[in-house]
């Protein structure tokens, strides 16, 4: 099954005898808050999780700016939000697409079998003549209790061997991976053997997911040619858009692990190694 859905196909099941928990996790990188805009109009039926607090754990020294959640807070998070193991869960953002492929990584990470992510998110949405509401639903107790390892997870060891023995994606704009400017953490570049591969490659300029077989062609000429392919991993800033392109490589048909914390644990420890330039290194 494919990890995303249509805004036609959300309609179309949103109505059906079998309605899936909608959560809307609208977020952008250093704001406004998602919340103020999820009460000022959401798709019916929709709950919305907050990315910093809900999606993921304390930043920290050593742990990165978007960590994983504590698993019990996460499981409760989900719970609150209605999500139940037997019940198909949809996610979606105002249409860039990180924070619903983040909700989407964790959820299937910790064990929930059917989520699927609004291609083009809330914009896709609004675009076909879908309705929103300022009406927040009642609150209805979920069951989902989280098992994790269902996806691939990297910590730092082990983005740096992958990067030797397989294909390690830096999700983040190629200027960053260049080490040219970083306006966030604190030293530019990239971990030694990844890649650049930005989520802007990922999408059109509806911001929906380009087709499958054109996914799958950008993949394989950056070396993730499916299976039985190398191991494939991806990395990001913090964890978030990362996720996005764990999400495009599973809609072109290859599994990838992902480094939640990403570039900005791996630049705050000053003993390890940074590659910059356009070559991997």
């Amino acid at each position: 099954m494919t990890p995303l859905i249509t805004a036609v196909e959300l309609m179309n099941v949103a109505t059906g005898d079998r309605p899936p928990t909608l959560l809307d996790v609208r977020w952008q990188l250093g704001g406004p808050p998602g919340r103020p805009a999820y009460e000022a109009g959401h798709v019916p039926g929709a709950v919305y999780v907050d990315l910093d607090t809900e999606l993921a754990g304390p930043a920290g020294e050593g742990k990165g700016r978007h960590p994983l959640p504590d698993g019990e807070e996460f499981g409760a998070a989900m719970r609150r939000a209605g999500v139940r193991a037997d019940r198909p869960v949809v996610v979606y953002d105002g249409g860039q697409g990180w924070a619903a492929a983040r909700a989407w990584w964790l959820l299937r990470w910790a064990g929930h079998g059917d989520v699927r992510v609004l291609d083009g998110g809330l914009a896709e949405w609004t675009a076909r003549g879908g309705p929103l509401t300022t009406e927040v639903p009642a609150a209805e107790e979920g069951d989902f209790t989280p098992e994790p390892g269902a996806l691939p997870l990297l910590d730092a060891d082990g983005a740096a061997a992958l990067a030797r023995r397989g294909l390690l994606l830096d999700a983040r704009a190629g200027e960053r991976y260049r080490g040219e400017v970083e306006p966030i953490d604190r030293v530019g570049g990239h971990i030694p053997g990844a890649v650049s591969a930005p989520t802007t490659g990922n999408v059109g300029a509806d911001g929906r997911f380009r087709p499958a077989k054109e996914l799958a062609a950008r993949f394989a000429e950056l070396g993730a040619t499916g299976e039985p392919g190398p191991e494939v991993g991806v990395y990001c800033g913090s964890g978030v858009s990362g996720a996005h392109e764990v999400l495009a490589l599973a809609v072109a048909g290859t599994s990838a692990a992902l480094y939640v914390g990403s570039w900005s644990e791996w630049s705050a420890g000053p003993s390890r190694p940074v590659a910059t330039g356009d070559l991997p290194g």
